[in-house]
């Protein structure tokens, strides 16, 4: 840490509402050397006419710390899109950054680690798009939004796991290719009578968990509700007691029966959801996604100090992205 970004008293005041959200998941030494950088990023913000998007998968003192707004792919997107503020730093991986600046050429979008990618989105490339559009010719392409833009331009759609089914029945065929996550697709699949063309593709976080992983936590944790993300496996998801969206996941808290609860999905999610929730126990299996961790507050200051990492699109490209974009954002706003 630079030798001005010191806990003196002054940053010790101006940030103890903030540890009184995350002190729960984070130890007070620790809250010492973050609180500095907290209080620089959120001065600096305020200068660069800048707001911060944070990914529910981020570490709390970047979730509660320094986000202008959190949430999940679509809600984020919406942000994005509206945004009145001059520059935009994505705390999330480079699609999600991607995808602002898609919706607002004219800012400067930012991401603090050119390096935060996405096993999912780099299952699949643009070539592979085309030839799937070749072997299954009208057949219209929905593709999940945790892709890169050069994917999201080869697409009819984009979707969210939170509207992912509402997408696919709006295009009004009996068939479409949905790319690149095969989990979700065939969670998709499950509830809908349209015939869903898979591609390969897995989240290195949600393929991990096992039907036998979820039963010895009920076996351990006696009446302990199950809620999952629908890139976990069709088999994870039946044995769960809800299975959606970031949003989702969080919203269905109100509804909860029992006090005990396990997030079946990366890690961060409940150590950002104890705050608003503190009836509530939850158990965490710890699963990291190593690109969202490459996201630091130390990054996400150099980012905005020096403007660095600045996210570029070629024109045609972008407006070929846009199209399927907007297409999902209306479908979100739809329901």
């Amino acid at each position: 840490m630079p030798e001005t970004l010191t806990f003196t008293p002054e940053v010790a005041a101006a940030t103890e509402s903030i540890y009184e959200k995350v002190k729960d998941s984070v130890p007070r030494f620790e809250w010492e050397m973050h609180a500095p950088l907290i209080y620089e990023i959120n001065r600096l913000k305020k200068e660069r006419n800048a707001i911060i998007l944070g990914h529910n998968y981020m570490v709390p003192e970047i979730f509660h710390g320094i986000s202008d707004y959190v949430g999940d792919s679509l809600g984020l997107s919406i942000i994005a899109r509206d945004a009145e503020a001059d520059v935009i730093v994505f705390c999330g991986v480079h699609f999600m950054a991607e995808t602002a600046k898609i919706l607002n050429p004219s800012k400067t979008v930012l991401i603090p680690d050119l390096d935060a990618g996405c096993s999912l989105s780099e299952s699949i490339t643009p070539a592979d798009v085309r030839l799937m559009k070749e072997r299954y010719p009208g057949v219209p392409v929905v593709t999940y939004v945790n892709t890169p833009a050069s994917i999201k331009a080869e697409t009819d759609i984009c979707c969210t796991s939170a509207n992912a089914v509402a997408v696919v029945e709006s295009l009004g065929v009996d068939r479409v290719i949905f790319l690149p996550d095969e989990y979700l697709g065939q969670n998709v699949a499950k509830e809908t009578n349209v015939d869903v063309i898979l591609w390969k593709g897995r989240c290195m976080v949600h393929e991990q968990f096992t039907v036998e992983e979820i039963e010895a936590y009920r076996a351990q944790y006696p009446g302990i509700e199950v809620i999952a993300h629908p890139e976990c496996s069709p088999e994870v998801c039946d044995v769960c007691d809800f299975v959606g969206s970031t949003t989702a996941m969080i919203d269905y808290l109100d509804e909860a029966k029992s006090t005990h609860v396990i997030m079946v999905t990366e890690c961060s999610m409940s150590d950002n959801v104890m705050e608003a929730h503190p009836e509530f126990e939850f158990v965490r299996p710890c699963t990291i996604c190593p690109h969202m961790k490459k996201i630091t507050l130390e990054k996400t200051l150099a980012s905005l100090q020096n403007l660095q990492y600045e996210i570029h699109l070629e024109e045609e490209l972008r407006l070929r992205a846009l199209t399927a974009v907007e297409r999902m954002i209306e479908i979100g706003r739809k329901d």
